[in-house]
C-alpha cells in the first residue's frame, strides 16, 4: 500500500518508532468480524474467535459469501469492523436504565443495530442519516435487525437540535472523518487523503457536535467516535468539547490485554485502536457527560381543524393477531400503511411525527391497505415482535431462498394454503409471498433484492449448507 507522504510524516511524529509496526500492519490481511443478533437466537459461529470487548462479536477465519447467505439478509448477524464494537463498553459503563438514544450519523447501521441489542429493555433508539440515499440503507438494516423500539429519520443535525431540545439521554456521534483507520480496508481511500481534508473533517466534527448539543439532556452522555488516527479530529476535538461546551470526559473500563492506546495529546480519557496492537481497524472513541442544568420543554403545535376532523379507517382485526404481544403496541394508520408503535414510547412517536422531521420508519410497519386487501409488510416479516404462527409458512432450501432474495418467481410445495405465506430459511423469516396455487407472487422489496446475476462456484455460509 502506498501511503501519502504527509500521512507518514505526521503519523510517525505521533508514534515514533512504533510507526513501522503500524505501516507493516496496514499491509496485512483485513480481519473479518461479525455481530450475531441475540434477539433472533443466532448461535455463535463454530469457527469464530470472540471479540474481547463485545459479547456478541466474533472474528471469522475467512470472509463468507455474505451476499449469498440468506441468514445475513434475515438479520441473523451483521458484518461489522471489530474495533467499532468497543461502543459496547461505553454503553455498559454509563447506561443502566431505559434511555432515549440518538445515533446521529448512523448509516449503514452497524452502531444502530449494536445499540438496539445493547440498550436496556424499554429504551427507544432514533437512528439518523443526513444523506438521503444512505438513509434508506440504514432503514433497511434496522428493519432486518427486527427491533420494534426504533425510529429512522433523515435530517441534518441542526434540524434535530432545533426540533428536539433536551430529548435524548444518550447521543452517539460517529462523525464523518478523514478515514485513516480504513486505509487497509479501502486502499483507494489513500488517494483521497490530504492534510486539508483532515482540517476540514475536524471542523465539520465540531460543527456537528455544536448542532446536536441542544438535543442532549443536561447530564446526558455524548459518545464521540471516528475511524482516524490524527489528533485534530480526535483529542483536539474532545478538548474543544470540554473547553467550549463544558463537558466532562468519562473513563471507560478496559483490560490491559486489549492493547488499547490512550491519549496522544492532552490528558483526557480517550480510547484509540491501532491495527498493529488490536485485531481490527483504526478507531477512536470518547465518552463525555453534559453539565447538569434546566431541561427545556418541547412544544408541539396543535393539529389544525381539518387534520383533527379526519376519521381514521378501522383497524383490520387480523392485524392485531400479527404481534406476539399486541397489548404492548398502539396501531395507527399512516396514510394507507398501518404501523404498530410501542405503547411505552407512544408520546415520543407522536412527538417526532409531529415535528418537521423526515421519518423513514417508526415502530413496525404491519402492512398496506389496497382496496379490500391488506398486504403484510417486509418489516413485519423480519420483526422480532411477529407472532410465529400468524401466517402459514414454508421452509426454503438455499437455492430457493436465493431466488426469493433476487425477487424471482417461486413454486411452493403442494398443500400450502393460498394467500400470504411467510417464507423462512433455517427457521428465520425472509419475507412474504402471495400463494395463488399454481404460482407465488414474490413480495420481497424491489430495492432490497440481490442484483448480481453472478453466483460464485464456492459459497461459504455462516451455518454451512
Amino acid at each position: 500500500m502506498a501511503l501519502p507522504i504527509d500521512f507518514i510524516t505526521r503519523t510517525r511524529a505521533l508514534l515514533g518508532e512504533e510507526f513501522d509496526r503500524l505501516e507493516a500492519a496496514l499491509s496485512a490481511d483485513v480481519p473479518v468480524s461479525i455481530r450475531i443478533n441475540p434477539m433472533k437466537g443466532t448461535p455463535a459461529p463454530k469457527a469464530g474467535a470472540p471479540v474481547a470487548w463485545c459479547e456478541s462479536g466474533f472474528y471469522l477465519p475467512e470472509r463468507l459469501s455474505f451476499t449469498f447467505d440468506p441468514l445475513f439478509h434475515a438479520g441473523a448477524y451483521y458484518v461489522q469492523e471489530a474495533s467499532s464494537m468497543f461502543l459496547e463498553q461505553a454503553i455498559k459503563a454509563y447506561v443502566k436504565e431505559p434511555v432515549r438514544c440518538l445515533d446521529l450519523c448512523a448509516a449503514p447501521g452497524g452502531k444502530s443495530t449494536h445499540l438496539a441489542s445493547l440498550l436496556p429493555d424499554g429504551s427507544l433508539l432514533v437512528s439518523n442519516e443526513v444523506i438521503r440515499s444512505r438513509s434508506y440503507v440504514l432503514a433497511e438494516n434496522i428493519a432486518k435487525w427486527g427491533h420494534p423500539d426504533t425510529i429512522v429519520i433523515n435530517n441534518d443535525p441542526e434540524e434535530i437540535g432545533e426540533a428536539l431540545p433536551h430529548l435524548f439521554d444518550v447521543i452517539v456521534t460517529d462523525v464523518p472523518c478523514s478515514g485513516e483507520g480504513m486505509f487497509r480496508k479501502d486502499t483507494d481511500s489513500t488517494g483521497e487523503w490530504s492534510v486539508d481534508n483532515v482540517r476540514l473533517c475536524a471542523s465539520r466534527g465540531r460543527r456537528i457536535i455544536h448542532d446536536i448539543w441542544n438535543a442532549l439532556k443536561p447530564g446526558g452522555i455524548l459518545i464521540y467516535s471516528t475511524c482516524t488516527y490524527n489528533t485534530e479530529e480526535d483529542e483536539e476535538n474532545i478538548h474543544y468539547i470540554i473547553e467550549e461546551l463544558g463537558a466532562e470526559a468519562l473513563p471507560i473500563p478496559t483490560q490491559e490485554e486489549w492493547q488499547i492506546t490512550g491519549a496522544l495529546r492532552f490528558e483526557h480519557p480517550v480510547y484509540r485502536f491501532f491495527p498493529h496492537k488490536t485485531r481490527g481497524e483504526g478507531f477512536f472513541l470518547a465518552a463525555l457527560r453534559k453539565a447538569e442544568g434546566e431541561i427545556e420543554e418541547i412544544r408541539v403545535k396543535s393539529k389544525g381543524k381539518k387534520e383533527r376532523g379526519k376519521a381514521a379507517p378501522s383497524i383490520p382485526q387480523e392485524a392485531r393477531l400479527f404481534l406476539s404481544d399486541e397489548t404492548s403496541f398502539s396501531l395507527e394508520w399512516n396514510g394507507s400503511f398501518l404501523r404498530a408503535y410501542p405503547k411505552a414510547h407512544s408520546d415520543l412517536f407522536s412527538l417526532i411525527n409531529a415535528k418537521p422531521l423526515r421519518v423513514l420508519s417508526a415502530g413496525i410497519c404491519l402492512g398496506e391497505a389496497k382496496g379490500k386487501d391488506f398486504i403484510p409488510s417486509q418489516e413485519l416479516a423480519l420483526s422480532t415482535a411477529l407472532t410465529p404462527n400468524a401466517f402459514p409458512s414454508v421452509e426454503l432450501e438455499w437455492e430457493d431462498a436465493i431466488k426469493f432474495l433476487k425477487k424471482e418467481a417461486l413454486v411452493l410445495p403442494s398443500g400450502i394454503d393460498k394467500g400470504y405465506v411467510l417464507v423462512r430459511y433455517q427457521r428465520l423469516p425472509l419475507g412474504f409471498v402471495k400463494n395463488l396455487g399454481n404460482r407465488a407472487n414474490n413480495l420481497y422489496p424491489q430495492e432490497w433484492r440481490i442484483r448480481t446475476g453472478y453466483i460464485p462456484e464456492e459459497i461459504k455460509l455462516f451455518l454451512g449448507r
